[in-house]
């Protein structure tokens, strides 16, 4: 993938795409070590 075409790519989707295969790969587990980002607001 060219840099011109990651330049396109949301955050969510660079981390979904790049970020997280990383992650998985040095031997993180991903339900109990890693949190998505998560909005809260008042009702």
């Amino acid at each position: 993938m060219g840099s011109a075409t990651k330049k396109q790519l949301s955050e969510r989707d660079i981390c979904s795409k790049f970020i997280t295969p990383a992650i998985e790969q040095a031997g993180w587990d991903l339900l109990r070590q890693v949190r998505e980002e998560v909005s809260f607001s008042h009702p």
